[in-house]
This record gives structure tokens, C-alpha cells and sequence, in this order.
């Protein structure tokens, strides 16, 4: 295992919306950060306010503790931003917010925007929300490649969405899109939900696999590591058999328990981290 791996575990703001964001910096850059993904949450990033000066003044205070913005993540997977909605108004305003939250990770010095499929009606046929999604995706990938910036499309769980859920569907949707600058981001918990393995995201999307949230769960949730069941160190040595060498963010949500000391959760999932990555046999090759 590369000795680098929890080096490129990025900071987050995924636990901290009820604090500060520069309470957040100033933890990630303690806990030894230096890229981090910014969750765009009220009252952090909230894209319905943000304007570019507010975006840059976030690049420049991370920058000052020596951060790097590497991902933007807009808050999508709730009510009412839905790129597949069957109503028009709130699909054309979605795909609007995300025009917009890719000029804002432009402003944010980020090279990457992070994208869902978004979620069709339940009592319709599959196959139109996908098609709502496939079209929507196409062009926010579109204007984020116009603008220089990668994307990548998560796979989510059941409940939260009906069209992408697994790294089939994933690898579907990257073929009915057919952007260049489209890949996927691994999230440990919606794959284990799915059945999926890394080995699976790898097999199916290669070097599509652009991006990791790297979580615990059990297997839903997204715990600190050690709280859950999955197993850490096989994830880790299945992105280093592939040679992954993308950031992977620890997503933990702070409306739990992990408001109340989110430092304290990230470290001691860096420290899981650390120790599982030291702990794997270095990979031959062979």
C-alpha cells in the first residue's frame, strides 16, 4: 500500500454545519490536511446565496491554512434540487443551480464538480427519469468541460434515488452521457448497500473511478471508521491493487452525534486509515 494513501484523505466540512467554516479549516489543517472537499451547505456554501467573491474568500481562507479546494459537492440529494424531477420548473432550476455551482468551483480554485443522478417519479417508468437524468447530466458535464473542470456522478443509495444506485447503473449512465470529463466518485456505504465491491467499480468503470467517499457503515450509514462493519483494510488494498491515486473524502454527516465533536470523528478515522494502510503488505505487481 502506498505509504501516501492517508495523505490524500481530504478534509471536509461533511460534520461541521453547525460550526464555523473556519473552525473546520483550522481542524483539517491540524489533523495535517491539505486538499479538502467543501460540501455546499448553509451556512458554509449555500448555492442559493453564494456569490463569486464569497467563493474566492473561501478559496483564500483555506489557502491561508494551507488547503487546497479540490472537490465542490452542492448539496443536491434533498428536496427541491432534482435533475431528474418529473416537473419541469424544479428540473430546469436544478440544472441551473449546478451551471452555477460550476462557476462557483471555478471561482473556488477547485478542479472537480460532484454530481447525482437525482431522482424520477416513483410511480413512473424508470426509464424516464433516466432519460431526464442522462439529459441533464450531458449538459451540466457540458458546461463544467467548457469551463475546464472534471465531474464525477455518485451512485446512491435506494432510498435516496431511483435511477443510479449501483456501479452497473453508474457505468450505463457514463455510456448514455458520453462525456469526456465524466467520471464516478466510490462511496464505500452506497456500494456496500448495493452488493457492490470495489473490485466491481474497478472491473466495470476502470480509470473512471475518480473519486472516494471513505466510510463506515453497517452497512448503511456514514459512521467514523470502527463504528461500522466494513472492511477497511480490504478497500484499501483493492484501490491500491488498481492504482487509484484520487483524493477519498470521510463523509460524516453532523445533524448526529458527530456535531458535537466532529474533530474528534475525522481523527480517529485518519487514525483508522493510517493504521490499515500501514498494516497491508506493500503490492508487488505480480
Amino acid at each position: 500500500m502506498s505509504v501516501a494513501f492517508v495523505e490524500r484523505v481530504t478534509g471536509s466540512n461533511f460534520s461541521y454545519q453547525h460550526l464555523p467554516l473556519q473552525r473546520c479549516f483550522d481542524d483539517m489543517a491540524a489533523l495535517g490536511r491539505t486538499a479538502f472537499e467543501l460540501w455546499g451547505v448553509a451556512p458554509h456554501a449555500h448555492m442559493p446565496w453564494l456569490t463569486d467573491a464569497e467563493a474566492r474568500a473561501i478559496r483564500d481562507a483555506a489557502a491561508e491554512r494551507g488547503l487546497r479546494i479540490a472537490c465542490f459537492t452542492p448539496e443536491q440529494v434533498a428536496y427541491p434540487v432534482n435533475i431528474a424531477s418529473p416537473s419541469r420548473r424544479l428540473r430546469e432550476e436544478s440544472i441551473a443551480m449546478f451551471h452555477r455551482a460550476a462557476e462557483i468551483t471555478v471561482e473556488l480554485g477547485a478542479g472537480m464538480l460532484f454530481l447525482t443522478s437525482g431522482r424520477g417519479g416513483e410511480d413512473e417508468r424508470r426509464d424516464a427519469g433516466w432519460a431526464r437524468a442522462a439529459d441533464a447530466i450531458g449538459d451540466i458535464a457540458g458546461y463544467a468541460q467548457a469551463l475546464g473542470l472534471e465531474c464525477v456522478l455518485e451512485p446512491l443509495q435506494r432510498v435516496e434515488s431511483n435511477l443510479v444506485n449501483d456501479a452497473a447503473d453508474a457505468a450505463r449512465m457514463l455510456r448514455d452521457v458520453g462525456a469526456s470529463n465524466l467520471g464516478v466518485a466510490l462511496d464505500t456505504v452506497a456500494a456496500a448497500v448495493a452488493g457492490d465491491t470495489v473490485d466491481d467499480y474497478f472491473s466495470l468503470l476502470g480509470e473512471k473511478v475518480r473519486h472516494v467517499h471513505l466510510i463506515d457503515g453497517t452497512p448503511a450509514g456514514h459512521l467514523a471508521w470502527g463504528e461500522g462493519r466494513l472492511p477497511l483494510a480490504e478497500i484499501l488494498a483493492a484501490l491500491d491493487r488498481y492504482g487509484y491515486q484520487g483524493h477519498a473524502t470521510i463523509e460524516l454527516f453532523g445533524d448526529g452525534h458527530y456535531a458535537l465533536d466532529p474533530r474528534d470523528a475525522v481523527e480517529r478515522s485518519l487514525v483508522a486509515v493510517a493504521a490499515a494502510s500501514d498494516a497491508l503488505r506493500p503490492y508487488s505487481g505480480d
